[in-house]
């Protein structure tokens, strides 16, 4: 499978490359926050339609049981969440593929920041995949 044929994939080359500039003209060692702030910029910038810090309800058993608040809901398919590590560790991914699975989306997006270049991270949710696809 090619990467043109991943759901959302134009969303997500999108995002990764308004991410990307954002790191050439930043770099890494900054807080969170900032590259979030750049980031709604640069996507405003690019006309990509997104949502900051979206309250996002977390089911269990199909009950909604609190909400968690996601860096970016982009065209309201794809969750974006920014890290500003040196290194990514599974957990991180791990903790992304939850949110994805929580929210009840598909596809997602973690940025991260803090390395030299920018690492970004396609997570899908396999669960929701497996059930649209058959």
């Amino acid at each position: 499978m090619s990467q043109e044929d991943y759901k959302h994939s134009d969303i997500t080359r999108k995002i990764i490359g308004a991410a990307m500039q954002v790191h050439k003209v930043l770099g890494s060692g900054f807080q969170e926050v900032i590259y979030q702030r750049a980031l709604a910029i640069e996507l405003t910038k690019r006309g990509i339609a997104f949502a900051r810090e979206v309250d996002m309800p977390i089911f269990y058993d199909n009950q909604q049981i609190g909400t968690r608040r996601v860096d970016f809901l982009v065209e309201d398919k794809v969750m974006v969440e920014l890290k500003a590590l040196t290194k990514l560790e599974d957990v991180h991914l791990a903790q992304a593929i939850n949110y994805l699975e929580a929210y009840r989306l598909e596809v997602g997006l973690l940025l991260n920041f803090g390395a030299k270049s920018l690492e970004p991270r396609r997570v899908i949710n396999s669960k929701i995949m497996q059930t649209s696809s058959a």
